[in-house]
């Protein structure tokens, strides 16, 4: 009796580890990656960019909000929050909390699904098979987050829009150009309102996306953005060992699932993002992340570090 039940109790017990592993350690064990982007003419001095995505706040998480608030010390030139920043209708107050002091900071946002449409249970296991846009096609419900109330924050600190929007910044003595599109995953991007070559007089050009999706990522890359930036993923969320990622949930491909990669001659960076959806609390092998990336001249590095 005991060699019967044994196996099943050292799995359970197993389980039940790893679950609480992911739900309590690792998804509050916050990390900070660094990458240099080698886009600048030689010669031009380097900004850095902390790009901050996927919170899906809700009030309490005290770890997540102290730790972002504790991002300012990085002296970022730039910040970019590249959306699902709410998980709760009360978020909004605590997410600009987090910010803090940031926010006297250059910044730029778009949306992500969850920062209109708060969060539902599902299976986790379909993302395997399937992405969850076809959740947002079929529901067709009002939004029930106040997204506008944030943006409207985000703007009253002089953070640009670029929910399909073009915009333009002096990031130190850099003139920055931006395009940005709205949240892919509900239909809600348009690129077309955006669609068009760069700006050649402008020193650096970034497309702001929250779901890295193939479609846009080309359409920036022709019309000659150098840097893109995204989030959606979770980096994953739950990997496995040696081997990644089981799914991006976009359209992106596994090895780019997160970090920073090259895409058709520009590059491309796609955080892993802060949080994790409060019907999924839980990370593996996949840490909660921001990034400071170091905007260099192309004579310097050129992979990432």
């Amino acid at each position: 009796m005991r060699k019967l039940y044994s196996a099943p109790l050292a799995l359970a017990g197993a389980g039940a580890a790893t679950f609480g592993y992911a739900s309590l350690v690792e998804r509050n064990w916050f990390r900070l990656r660094r990458f240099d982007v080698p886009v600048l003419a030689p010669g031009r001095p380097s900004v850095r960019i902390l790009h901050v995505s996927d919170a899906h706040l809700t009030p309490g998480r005290r770890r997540l909000i102290d730790w972002v608030r504790s991002l300012d010390a990085l002296e970022p030139d730039l910040v970019v929050n590249t959306g699902d920043s709410l998980g709760h209708r009360d978020a909004v107050g605590p997410f600009l909390d987090a910010l803090g002091p940031l926010l006297d900071r250059p910044g730029v946002f778009v949306y992500g699904s969850n920062d209109l449409y708060s969060p539902t249970f599902k299976n986790p296991l379909r993302y395997i098979w399937r992405t969850s846009k076809s959740d947002y096609a079929r529901r067709r419900r009002e939004p029930d987050l106040p997204y506008r109330e944030l943006a409207s924050s985000l703007r009253a600190a002089g953070w640009l829009d670029l929910n399909n929007r073009i915009g333009r910044l002096k990031i130190g003595s850099l003139d920055v150009e931006f395009g940005g599109i709205d949240d892919s995953h509900i239909n809600r991007d348009r690129y077309d309102k955006i669609a068009g070559p760069v700006d050649p007089q402008a020193d650096v050009h970034l497309g702001i996306t929250h779901s890295p999706e193939p479609r846009n990522l080309d359409r920036f890359v022709a019309d000659g953005y150098d840097l893109m930036l995204a989030g959606h993923t979770h980096g994953g969320q739950v990997c496995v060992p040696f081997y990644g990622a089981l799914a991006t949930n976009c359209g992106i491909d596994r090895p780019r699932v997160k970090g920073l990669h090259e895409y058709n001659g520009a590059w491309l960076h796609v955080s892993a993002g802060l949080g994790t959806s409060p019907t999924a609390p839980m990370r593996f092998c996949c840490p909660p992340e921001a990034s400071l990336l170091t905007l260099v001249p192309r004579e310097g590095r050129t992979s990432p570090r």
